[in-house]
């Protein structure tokens, strides 16, 4: 499976709106079509068999061999089951690889509302947006209130499910995945809280599993216990489990922002829709973004809890091009698909 890549660098949200509705459109009617040519085969698949059966039937005719009509019952049988998935596979064939777009862009400064969002959770008037230079949208998307702007990474991944062979709640999971991935690769341990899509830290935020590191490390205390009782490569696993212990103690150390007494931060807001398995929207990734644009909606719709970025979890500098290919990489791997461009 494929999944095409563009790079829109900074697009106006309303612009960014019409191109991927393109997308979207388009994947919808070109499912609808190969559902339709393969029906159409079906059907053009059995009048043939109803043809077939009348010739064999009048030729059978004069016959004594009653053997020969059962024989050629069997064969129109088989011809039943095997040509309808023929056709199916012959109407999806020339576009079998392709699941989608990948979009990826940054806003000008902008406020998108859910279709079940509540206006009330943007806390200024729409003069005070303007004169900040910041556009509102209401939108179809789940989810409530959210921002984008400069310095965050918007990710819309415009696909077809079905395809792919998972579903929403699958493909929402997935990319929270991403985003987690990501975060770890700066050293912060992310994770979900329930009830709330997203990725996030602090009070309240399951982590899941033990880090990779963590792993690693009882992995090579395991591998030094049993290199005690082997013989002839004792001294080498020993040494070499020493050493595994030691990147994975480095590697736990790099992982910061996990401290579960800190308050409640969003790192990226996820808000999808489909139709017939066909995604729209997706993911806001914070990674310089100015948390200021944040005090002025209830983010998400929720009032206790505030947003943060990959920079100021991190304290360094991070180019917004190296988000973009490990986003790449991550969903590559997680929807098991190649990404193009």
């Amino acid at each position: 499976m494929r999944l095409r890549l563009r790079d829109l660098g900074s697009m106006d949200y309303g612009r960014c709106w019409d191109l991927q509705r393109q997308f979207f459109d388009a994947l919808l009617a070109a499912k609808g079509a190969a559902r339709s040519a393969a029906a159409a085969e079906e059907a053009k698949a059995a009048g043939g068999q109803h043809a077939t059966a009348a010739e064999q039937a009048k030729a059978a005719e004069g016959q004594h061999a009653g053997a020969a009509e059962e024989a050629g019952a069997e064969s129109l049988a088989g011809t039943a089951a095997t040509m309808p998935q023929a056709g199916a596979a012959k109407a999806v064939e020339a576009d079998a690889e392709d699941v989608g777009t990948l979009l990826l862009v940054e806003h000008p400064p902008v406020y998108t509302l859910g279709k079940s969002g509540h206006a009330e959770n943007l806390l200024v008037g729409r003069e005070m947006l303007e004169r900040l230079g910041a556009q509102f949208y209401h939108i179809d998307r789940g989810g409530d209130i959210t921002f984008h702007g400069p310095g965050q990474l918007v990710v819309y991944p415009i696909l077809d499910l079905e395809r792919l062979g998972i579903g929403l709640r699958a493909y929402i999971e997935a990319l929270e995945e991403c985003v987690i991935r990501v975060a770890a690769h700066y050293g912060l341990r992310t994770g979900r809280i329930a009830g709330a899509s997203g990725v996030w830290l602090g009070a309240g935020t399951d982590y899941g599993a033990a880090p990779a590191a963590a792993t690693a490390t009882e992995d090579a205390a395991t591998t030094t216990e049993g290199a005690a009782t082997a013989t002839e490569d004792a001294a080498t696993a020993t040494e070499d489990a020493a050493t595994a212990k030691e990147d994975a103690a480095e590697g736990a150390a790099r992982c910061i922002g996990t401290a579960a007494d800190g308050p409640t931060r969003k790192l990226c807001a996820i808000g999808v829709r489909s139709s017939r398995y066909i995604t729209m929207h997706g993911f806001a990734l914070n990674v310089s973004t100015d948390l200021r644009w944040f005090e002025r909606i209830n983010p998400c719709g929720f009032r206790d809890r505030g947003a943060t970025s990959l920079e100021r979890e991190t304290g360094r500098t991070i180019a917004m091009e190296e988000v973009k290919a490990l986003v790449a990489k991550s969903l590559s791997e997680i929807l098991n698909v190649e990404i193009y461009k």
